[in-house]
């Protein structure tokens, strides 16, 4: 069990708390502590804060529901910042977006990783800001039939390059299928979050599954 003690909280008895999706890896907050809402924290494994400004504790999620599960809890070298890393329930900013850190100052293009996340809120501005000359921009205006139309033709195509043994051919075929998936999944708000959710749930049960077969087998 970790000493609390050994933390340094500041002459305010705060510490900063960066909150970090466990999932994506992505900043969602910077939000101070005090020794009591860490203890309740780590008690009820739920993010709980200090407000600066109001200078009372909060429960992140008691009145909106966007509820922060912690997955784990780690200081700095010097013990004096926390980086806790969560599972969310809805986005991380009061102002309903997925992160408070949103105001993009400089990023270089070129060394950004690739993300199914960040082709999806990619896709998310395409059909907001509707630019002209956008394919993506294209479908949106045509609506759910076009897009529909595209993803029944990518499966097609994904279809005869496995058949065709074409590997090269069939990677860049289901790139393409699932670029118009998600241009479907923004469409209809579907998340990747809630294709996530829905696999792991998959998962649990697949092996659940395995091993009550395996338990049978043993018994015969």
């Amino acid at each position: 069990m970790f000493d609390i003690n050994k933390l340094k909280f500041d002459e305010k008895g705060l510490i900063p708390a960066i909150v970090v999706d466990n999932e994506t890896g992505k900043v969602l907050t910077l939000a101070y502590m005090n020794e009591e809402s860490l203890k309740i924290s780590l008690e009820k494994k739920l993010t709980c804060f200090y407000s600066r400004s109001r200078k009372e504790l909060w429960l992140k999620g008691e009145t909106s529901g966007n509820y922060q599960h912690i997955v784990s809890i780690t200081a700095d070298c010097d013990y004096d910042a926390l980086v806790i890393k969560v599972k969310k329930d809805g986005p991380a900013c009061h102002k309903g977006t997925d992160s408070c850190f949103t105001n993009e100052i400089l990023e270089d293009e070129t060394a950004k990783p690739f993300s199914m996340n960040g082709l999806y809120e990619m896709l998310e501005g395409r059909k907001k800001e509707m630019p002209e000359g956008s394919y993506t921009s294209y479908l949106f205006k045509k609506g759910i039939d076009k897009i529909l139309k595209k993803v029944g033709e990518e499966s097609t195509e994904v279809i005869i390059a496995a058949k065709a043994n074409d590997k090269r051919e069939t990677v860049y075929e289901v790139a393409d299928l699932a670029y118009h998936i998600m241009v479907m999944m923004v469409e209809m708000g579907i998340s990747v979050d809630d294709i996530k959710k829905e696999l792991a749930s998959r998962h649990i049960i697949d092996h659940k599954v395995k091993q009550e077969k395996m338990a049978s087998d043993d018994n015969n």
